[in-house]
């Protein structure tokens, strides 16, 4: 009795669409890192941009897996012009892995908008909560290099006085508006996802 072999081809054609789709999503991540604004109430070198957006897409059509690498390719190639000797990429990458990795495990889980939404907002708060132990430990430390601490504190109470120490900076500043970006990207995120099905699966879901 003859056996005969069946080659699955199906998912071979899913890995590579995933390896190149992600591939893409951190050039696109890449890009948008270059282009920075700055932070609300908050000295001219505190800045943000809107690169984790393709990590936060790429984790929820392929999974968190895939939004980590988008977020460790994008800082790999930022460590080029580095002014921070990978320092704040360093802390870039932990603060969007962190988000990434909670939205993509959320809704890997239980594919629906309701869940998406719920994963965005619990991803926000986590990255928001990270950021506040980064900028801490390692992005402040940093600065302090360049400004001495009772500078550094200044800077921040000119735009918010009650600020006057740096764990005043982390929970005032540095939360917060880690908190905002991740809610802004996540409704982007959810304008662009479902439009961008086709593209990323070659399929509706």
């Amino acid at each position: 009795m003859e056996k005969t072999i069946t080659i699955q081809k199906k998912p071979s054609i899913q890995n590579v669409r995933m390896l190149t789709m992600t591939a893409v999503l951190s050039a696109i991540a890449f890009v948008l890192a270059f282009f920075e604004f700055p932070v609300p109430l908050s000295p001219s070198f505190a800045r943000m941009d809107l690169s984790d957006l393709p990590a936060l897409i790429g984790a929820f059509a392929y999974g968190p897996v895939s939004g980590v690498l988008i977020e460790l390719v994008k800082n790999a190639l930022q460590l080029l012009t580095s002014s921070t000797g990978g320092i704040g990429e360093l802390a870039n990458f932990i603060m969007g892995s962190s988000f990434v990795v909670a939205a993509g495990l959320i809704y890997k889980h239980h594919k629906t908008k309701k869940t998406a939404i719920l994963a965005c907002l619990i991803a926000s708060v986590i990255m928001g909560v990270v950021a506040t132990v980064v900028n801490y430990f390692i992005l402040l430390p940093v600065f302090e290099a360049f400004m001495p601490l009772d500078q550094l504190i200044a800077s921040f109470s000119k735009f918010m006085p009650f600020i006057k120490t740096k764990l005043d900076v982390v929970l005032f500043n540095a939360f917060p508006f880690n908190l905002l970006k991740g809610i802004g990207i996540s409704i982007v995120t959810m304008l662009l996802y479902k439009r961008l099905t086709p593209i990323l699966k070659g399929r509706q879901e």
